[in-house]
């Protein structure tokens, strides 16, 4: 028997899976540049590194809300947790791009961003665009 959000849930696990590589490239980045823990300056590296995770961080928590609202709003439009997983997907890569870009030269940021807000915004737009929906033709 399947579980009724098993995709999403495979897909939230892989995003959460993301952060903590993200996590252990700023310990590699610290191991490299010598600097201790609470220090977060003092090397270019490290702090790409730090940034890409602390981005991430704020960036997960608009995403991952989006993505399971998503996921809920639409429980009887055909193939909706594809639709859900497959957005999620989209946005690990962007952050994988995002974070390969940005260690390598914070310039190079933009293609990754954009790819994981966009994945973002359709999953907020979608459920509020279904909230909304649902409201005005059922009523308050």
């Amino acid at each position: 028997m399947n579980h009724p959000h098993s995709l999403v849930t495979i897909v939230t696990c892989l995003s959460l899976l993301v952060f903590i590589w993200m996590m252990m490239r700023v310990g590699r980045a610290r191991g490299r540049s010598g600097i201790d823990a609470p220090a977060m300056t003092g090397d270019p590296d490290l702090e790409r590194h730090i940034r890409v995770h602390l981005n991430t961080l704020e960036g997960l928590a608009m995403y991952l809300p989006s993505l399971w609202l998503f996921t809920l709003t639409f429980p009887t439009f055909p193939f909706n947790e594809w639709i859900a997983a497959g957005l999620g997907l989209v946005w690990i890569l962007g952050r994988i791009v995002y974070a390969r870009g940005y260690v390598a030269d914070p310039s190079k940021r933009s293609m990754g961003f954009l790819i994981q807000a966009l994945a973002t915004l359709i999953l907020l737009v979608g459920a509020l665009g279904k909230a909304i929906y649902v409201l005005v033709a059922i009523g308050a």
